[in-house]
């Protein structure tokens, strides 16, 4: 073998070997997109079921009773695509529960309150974590070389949820 055929070899197996080590790292990537709304999924779902336990152990006048019960029920049970909207309107109503108890407008056990605000920022520390690995995983494959050898494969492009974006403001 000559010096110009090794040199080409060696050549095919450094692209060979970036390719492969490109493609682990968009499917790590991935899966940390996935665990991710994993985490920040099941933190709604204990939010929604914290709103109802609201409801039944606070003082609301119906109204109010019946708008936070009812947008944690559509938060919990809304299809993908109605779900950031009635996320939304979650987070506004605990927002609004949240200023009344401390106004004392609003008698809630302590422990309630103190629940709420932990789950908040968990959901928030979450929101944020699930914000950067999507973020990372769009600017991977955004990349040239990522997009010529398709090695996003058939996996979706991950999504930002507007309600995210709203959680986030509501705590600026």
């Amino acid at each position: 073998m000559s010096i110009e055929s090794l040199f080409v070899v060696l050549i095919i197996i450094l692209i060979a070997w970036y390719l492969t080590f490109s493609a682990s790292r968009l499917d790590r990537l991935h899966h940390r997109v996935e665990t991710s709304w994993a985490t920040l999924d099941s933190l709604l779902h204990q939010r929604a079921a914290l709103a109802h336990e609201i409801v039944a152990e606070s003082n609301l006048d119906p109204a109010t009773a019946y708008l936070i019960s009812t947008s944690a029920s559509a938060a919990r049970f809304a299809k993908l695509d109605e779900r950031s909207a009635a996320e939304s309107v979650l987070s506004e109503s605990l927002k609004l529960v949240q200023s009344a108890a401390r106004d004392e407008v609003l008698q809630l056990p302590t422990e309630l309150l103190v629940e709420l605000s932990d789950l908040t920022a968990k959901v928030r520390l979450a929101i944020n974590i699930h914000l950067e690995a999507v973020n990372a995983t769009r600017n991977v494959r955004k990349k040239p070389l990522i997009r010529i050898f398709r090695l996003a494969g058939k996996a979706p492009l991950p999504v930002r949820y507007a309600f995210e974006d709203d959680v986030l403001e509501a705590a600026n």
